[in-house]
Parts: C-alpha cells; sequence; structure tokens
C-alpha cells in the first residue's frame, strides 16, 4: 500500500506539474518589505488553476513578471543561478528534469516517466527545488535610530569633544542583492510566506544593523563636523539629510562593511532630534556669541554696550566707575580698539623757565623790545 500510495502520489504531482504557472508580487506587502517569495496565479489558457502543483517546481514556460523598483532571484536547490533587473515579464526555462513541461514541448512520455521515477525514489516528492523571489531595489523608508546616552566626538569648529543625545530615520537601499543575500538574510526568511522586512521589530539581521548605526553616530557626526566642504558646523546636521547620510553610510562601511559585504547603503537620513549636553549648549552659546561680535556688525554691538556700560558706572559710581569701565573694556583690546574716531590730545604746557629763557634770548638778539619781553613775563608768571 505504501508503494502504491507514493507512486499515485507521484503521478497526480507530475500530471498537475504539467501546468505552465504565472508569478507575481503577494498583494498585501508593506512598502519596507525588502525579500519575499514570487507566489503563482497560474492558469491553462483560462482553463482552470493549476492547484496541485509541486510548491518547490517551477515548470517551463511560466511566466514571471518584474515589476518596476524590483529585482528577481532564481534558485536552484538553495544556490542563486539567476537575476533580473530589468521590469517585464520573464519565461522560465531550466534544463532540470523536474522543470520539464509539455506545455513547453518537452514531450508527454518522456515527462511523465522521468518525473515519477525521481519522485519515487524521494517518496513523491521532487528531487530539486526551485524558487524565485524578489528583492525591491527601492529605497526602503522608515528605518529609525536613536540614543538612549550621550555619543561624543572631537568637533572640529569648536575644537574640542562635544556631546549629544540623537534620534532620526533613513532610507536604506539594497545595492547588491546577490551580497544580500548570500551573506545577510536569514534562511528562515527564503521560504515561501515569509517577508523580510527591516523595520519588523522581531527580525534579528534588522535589530543587529539598528545598533550598528547607533555604533557609528559618533563617527559619522565626527565626519561631517571635521569636513571642510560642510564647513565645519554641527548647526547643518539638521538641514543637511544627504550630506549627513554620506558621513553615516561611510561611518558603517568602515565599521562593518555594510556596502562590501552586504550590498546595502544608506541613502537619506532625516534627524528629528539632537539634545546636545550641557557643556555643548554652553560652548554654542560661546560660538554663537562670536558670530554675533564679529565684523562691523559686531563692532557696533560692542561699542554700544561699552556706551551703555559708561553711562551705568557714571550714574552709579561716578569716577571709579568709569575707570572700572575702563580697566575691564582695557582688558579686551580698551575703548580705543573700537574704532571710534578720538579727538585730537591737547598739547602739553610749556615749561615757564624754558619760555622766558628763550625771550631773553630774543630780547638780547634785538628780535623784540624790552616792553614785549616784560609783558611776556608777567604773562607767564600770572603777575
Amino acid at each position: 500500500m505504501g508503494l502504491v500510495q507514493a507512486v499515485a502520489g507521484s503521478i497526480g504531482g507530475v500530471l498537475a506539474d504539467q501546468w505552465k504557472d504565472f508569478y507575481t508580487v503577494p498583494e498585501g506587502l508593506p512598502a519596507t518589505a525588502a525579500l519575499f517569495a514570487a507566489v503563482p496565479r497560474g492558469t491553462n489558457a483560462g482553463r482552470g488553476s493549476n492547484t496541485k502543483g509541486s510548491s518547490n517546481i517551477i515548470t517551463n514556460g511560466s511566466k514571471i513578471v518584474v515589476p518596476e523598483g524590483y529585482g528577481l532571484l532564481l534558485f536552484q536547490d538553495g544556490a542563486i543561478t539567476g537575476f533580473a533587473a530589468e521590469p517585464g515579464g520573464y519565461e522560465w526555462k531550466s534544463d532540470d528534469l523536474n522543470s520539464q513541461s509539455v506545455f513547453a514541448g518537452d514531450g508527454l512520455v518522456s515527462s511523465l516517466i522521468k518525473q515519477s521515477w525521481e519522485r519515487f525514489k524521494f517518496g513523491g516528492q521532487p528531487g530539486s527545488q526551485q524558487a524565485a523571489f524578489f528583492v525591491s531595489l527601492k529605497e526602503l523608508p522608515d528605518n529609525r535610530f536613536g540614543t538612549q546616552s550621550e555619543i561624543y566626538w572631537n568637533d572640529g569648529f569648536i575644537g574640542t569633544q562635544v556631546g549629544a543625545l540623537t534620534r532620526g530615520s533613513y532610507t536604506l537601499k539594497i545595492v547588491d542583492p546577490i551580497l544580500f543575500v548570500k551573506n545577510f538574510v536569514p534562511a528562515a526568511y527564503l521560504q515561501t510566506g515569509q517577508v523580510f522586512d527591516f523595520t519588523d521589530i522581531d527580525n534579528a539581521a534588522a535589530g543587529q544593523l539598528f545598533n550598528e548605526v547607533v555604533g557609528s553616530l559618533a563617527p559619522a557626526f565626527s565626519l561631517y563636523t571635521n569636513d571642510p566642504d560642510k564647513g565645519n558646523r554641527i548647526t547643518k546636521l539638521q538641514q543637511d539629510s544627504l550630506g549627513f547620510a554620506k558621513s553615516l553610510s561611510d561611518a558603517v562601511e568602515a565599521g562593518y562593511q555594510w556596502r562590501s559585504d552586504r550590498g546595502l547603503a544608506i541613502v537619506k537620513t532625516a534627524i528629528v532630534s539632537i539634545e546636545y549636553d550641557a557643556n555643548t549648549r554652553e560652548l554654542l552659546k560661546t560660538v554663537q556669541r562670536a558670530d554675533a561680535l564679529s565684523g562691523s556688525r559686531g563692532n557696533s554691538n560692542l561699542q554700544a554696550s561699552v556706551a551703555a556700560g559708561i553711562q551705568s558706572a557714571g550714574e552709579n559710581g561716578g569716577a571709579a566707575g568709569i575707570m572700572g569701565v575702563g580697566m575691564a573694556t582695557g582688558m579686551v583690546g580698551g575703548i580705543g580698539s573700537l574704532q571710534q574716531p578720538v579727538a585730537p590730545a591737547a598739547p602739553a604746557a610749556e615749561d615757564p623757565v624754558a619760555k622766558l629763557k628763550k625771550a631773553k634770548e630774543m630780547l638780547d638778539l634785538g628780535l623784540i623790545t624790552q616792553t614785549d619781553y616784560d609783558a611776556l613775563k608777567a604773562k607767564t608768571l600770572g603777575l
């Protein structure tokens, strides 16, 4: 009885595998789906559906439709045997015994007998496994990151270490589907009905990527803020999604070889928030003040501040207060450094003895009269 059942099952499966199948993308996929099996929607020239064919055999002549934004991976006994990235319809062709079909012109008797023999040896199951998987070639959104504690990096502009909490998201792209499947996707997802989704919280492989991104944030911030082409400003991070995405992609590549080993790349980032620690906030305030006090605008602001300080000191402390302001301004370059016009200094008072001596010489030389000399002497001595 067991032999009859095996043969009966074998023959039944062989007959069902003669139908040509139509494979396409399953319905109801999330926008973040990265890898999933092609599903058959087969009909025999409109005369009915193929519902009894073996689930791990694709018959010759079957059509597979590849939509825009997806690639097609073909598997034979667990190994990748083909890949198509161009959208359109493809016809399955294989020299494998279990792929032959009468609808592909392979002959009824030959295919029935040979397949039945192979299936009998495998307990009524085909002696080969074939599968087709779609892989997304689009940007996959909503991959989130966030830090629970501050990350630190050396900032080129501020000239010291800074720290912050940050959170945001990035888009991910599969740039090499062969590497992605061979080196990263767990075998559990290479099954019909399974969907590899980077945003699935139960996907351990996706969770590993999250941890690696968080571990790469500090190097990425350092790469960005120490790049002269970016202006060395951490305040530009949130406005430069592409620039920071490149820094983050370079950081994960350096640390974890995403592109070269896994065929993955970060395309865009969206930083939702950056919360700097207390020391960094104070440093940023100092930088903002320095920016505000630079150039002609800073000179005007500083002049106004000093003038207000002198007025306040004069009202509250008199000359001593004004002297204190003078000492304070001297520490930062003095009031004179404000580039304000200064009136010419009054000439120093002339020595009266020297002045009279000079007048006596003029009298002796006959240049002035005695009367002139007496008048100048009285004036000089205040007589």
